[in-house]
């Protein structure tokens, strides 16, 4: 026979990627940079695209990212009360092939969705994680268009 706890008696649970207002601070701060690196390899991806519909579909996801950046900068201010200054130590990688690049991309897309999630713990509730979880959907939207672009590449140019 098992026991049942009473409500009041349960450990405090926390999941894997909690995080404090202090570091999620620090990722969103790191986050602006990210937000504006993918934006200028989006660009160099938009020029080696085969044709003006697939160059369109990354001009939007590039379009967005820098909503983002724009989001995380003023999430930012809001939070900590100082603006997002200084350079990355991140350099923009650049794109060696169209297909590498997608790749890359979505990639870079989910490692994006998992960085933004341990953001998420780390937000008050209220209007930072709502927009802070339209921003992790975006991500998700982007990497399954980088999806069905690579999918569209490879059935154009079977091996």
């Amino acid at each position: 026979m098992s026991t049942v706890y009473p409500y009041w008696y349960r450990v405090q649970f926390s999941p894997v990627w909690a995080t404090s207002p202090q570091e999620a601070l620090q990722l969103i701060r790191t986050s602006v940079q990210g937000e504006r690196n993918d934006e200028l390899f989006y660009s160099q991806l938009i020029a080696l695209a085969p044709n003006p519909e697939q160059a369109q579909v990354i001009a939007s996801i590039r379009a967005d990212e820098r909503q983002h950046n724009q989001m995380f900068r003023q999430m930012y201010r809001d939070l900590s009360g100082q603006e997002v200054t200084g350079v990355s130590n991140e350099t923009p990688v650049p794109v060696t092939s169209y297909m590498a690049g997608l790749q890359q991309a979505f990639q870079g897309e989910l490692s994006a969705v998992e960085k933004y999630r341990k953001i998420w713990f780390g937000l008050p509730y209220g209007i930072y994680k709502d927009t802070l979880y339209g921003i992790i959907l975006d991500e998700q939207k982007h990497a399954a268009k980088y999806n069905n672009l690579l999918l569209q590449n490879l059935a154009a140019h079977p091996k």
